[in-house]
């Protein structure tokens, strides 16, 4: 079977990449957009660093802003509602993880209107077209949406995320600025980041990972090791530097997928919601010990990514432990908690059902099961 890459038609990187967005929605021939921004970039004017640019060349668009840091079947329904009164014929999505995957799904749908059922895009769906032509500028250098085939939304009736990939919701085109992010308070800038690294470590060590993914995973650990600290600091080029690192793990997990750290963290989201980049944090760790004796060599390469010096001196059980080691100290230096205190041993029958069915599941290195993965929630209790 031949391995496969799919990415951006184009992208634009670099502080005020944003003054491009006019120029490409005119080259495009776009004559009405539909903004997708949650409510708090609206309120805190970062959304209005694209819209004003809008207004200034009298481009005409409608801005929707009905959706939740967990984006909800309803917020989907809702939004293709809007985009069909709007009158549009292409999107900008201004966000995170939330606004762009509302963004996604909306954009499929109208496309795809025989999937109007939200529930029917989870897993692989056999859409034909793709989806309206979008734009995509993150404001969070985390979940790099803007470059992935993945999207996910949350059942609020189930308590339940699912996950959604599909070759036709990536964005035409990703502008990555990092003025867009400079309002990211501490705590975002580290679950966001910490998201990206585990996006990175995940496709790094997925049954699928392949050269090339290899090369842009490996590139993304060394960026966010080098730069996660000073971001949550603010250090304008350590922003510009996760900016880069979380597009570039994007480049690599969307085309190999990812393991059970996601899966786990899919279900902490649904019940407790529970920030997605925290949840992935807590259990990075836990699930690289999970997963040691099933990655050869390869905790040696992301020691050696992540700064530890003298891996090539080090046996195999000491490299791996480095490995695991640093991660978890670059989670604690960034103010991560470590246990999750709302979970419940009752919960964990339908926690452990549900990441077991998660879309990102299969990829993980070490095949596992409900009862497995019982244990490892029981780590972070």
């Amino acid at each position: 079977m031949a391995d496969r890459i799919i990415l951006n038609t184009v992208s634009y990187h670099g502080k005020g990449a944003i003054a491009e967005i006019p120029g490409i929605a005119r080259t495009k021939g776009f004559r009405h957009i539909f903004v997708c921004s949650d409510p708090d970039l609206v309120k805190f004017g970062v959304t209005a660093k694209v819209t004003d640019l809008l207004d200034k060349e009298g481009i005409s668009y409608t801005l929707f802003s009905d959706i939740k840091p967990n984006p909800t079947v309803e917020n989907v329904v809702s939004g293709v509602e809007a985009f069909r009164k709007s009158g549009a014929d292409s999107m900008i999505a201004i966000g995170g993880g939330s606004s762009m995957d509302t963004a996604k799904a909306i954009g499929i749908i109208i496309t795809n209107p025989e999937f109007e059922d939200v529930r029917s895009l989870e897993g692989v769906a056999p859409t034909k077209n793709h989806a309206v032509p979008t734009i995509a500028v993150p404001t969070t250098a985390g979940t790099a949406a803007e470059v992935t085939i993945n999207y996910v939304i949350t059942d609020v009736q189930k308590e339940r995320k699912f996950v959604c990939v599909d070759e036709h919701d990536i964005p035409e085109v990703a502008v990555v600025d990092p003025d867009m992010m400079s309002t990211m308070p501490k705590g975002l800038t580290a679950a966001t980041g910490m998201d990206a690294l585990t996006h990175a470590i995940e496709g790094y060590t997925t049954k699928a990972a392949w050269e090339m993914t290899d090369m842009f995973h490996l590139e993304a650990i060394k960026l966010i090791s080098k730069n996660l600290r000073g971001a949550v600091e603010n250090d304008p080029a350590s922003r510009e530097g996760m900016a880069l690192a979380q597009y570039i793990a994007g480049m690599g997990f969307s085309n190999v997928g990812l393991g059970i750290a996601h899966s786990i963290a899919h279900t902490l989201g649904a019940h407790y919601d529970t920030p997605h980049g925290v949840a992935c944090a807590m259990m990075l760790p836990i699930v690289m010990e999970y997963n040691q004796e099933y990655t050869g060599e390869r905790f040696r390469e992301i020691a050696r990514a992540m700064g530890v010096e003298g891996v090539d001196n080090m046996s195999q059980e000491e490299y791996r432990k480095a490995a695991v080691d640093a991660v978890r100290q670059l989670s604690k230096d960034v103010g991560i908690p470590e246990k999750n205190d709302r979970i419940k041993e009752e919960d964990l029958d339908i926690l452990a059902a549900d990441a077991y069915a998660d879309a990102c599941r299969p990829g993980n290195p070490r095949d596992t099961s409900v009862e497995e993965l019982k244990e490892l929630y029981r780590k972070i209790m």
